[in-house]
C-alpha cells in the first residue's frame, strides 16, 4: 500500500462553496486541503504537504488524483476543471482570535 492509499481523512471545515480538510498518516497531521469551488463548476485548491509526513513531490500526482477523486464529484483533474497550488511546509500550531 502506498503512502496516498494510507491517508485518512478528516473535515475541518465545509461551506457551500469550499471545504478544509486534513489528512493523516497514523496519527500524524501529513496534508491540509482548502477546495475552493467556483461559479463556473470548476475548482481550485490549495494543498500543503507537511514535513515529516513521508510524502515526496514523486507522490503528487497520486495525491492530487486522490483529492479529485474522493471530494471533487463531476470535476475531473484529467479535464482541466481544477487548479492546485501545492506548498510542502513545516507545520505550525493553529491560532484563534480571541473574542472581546
Amino acid at each position: 500500500m502506498s503512502i496516498i492509499d494510507s491517508l485518512r481523512w478528516k473535515r475541518t471545515l465545509r461551506t457551500a462553496s469550499s471545504e478544509r480538510l486534513l489528512a493523516l498518516v497514523g496519527d500524524r497531521d501529513a496534508v491540509a486541503v482548502d477546495l475552493h469551488f467556483l461559479p463556473d463548476g470548476s475548482a481550485t485548491g490549495t494543498v500543503t504537504v507537511l514535513d515529516g509526513s513521508g510524502i515526496k513531490a514523486e507522490d503528487l500526482p497520486a495525491l492530487l488524483a486522490r483529492i479529485d477523486d474522493d471530494f471533487l464529484p463531476g470535476i475531473d483533474l484529467d479535464d482541466g476543471g481544477v487548479t492546485f497550488t501545492v506548498v510542502f511546509a513545516r507545520g505550525a500550531e493553529s491560532f484563534e482570535s480571541a473574542r472581546s
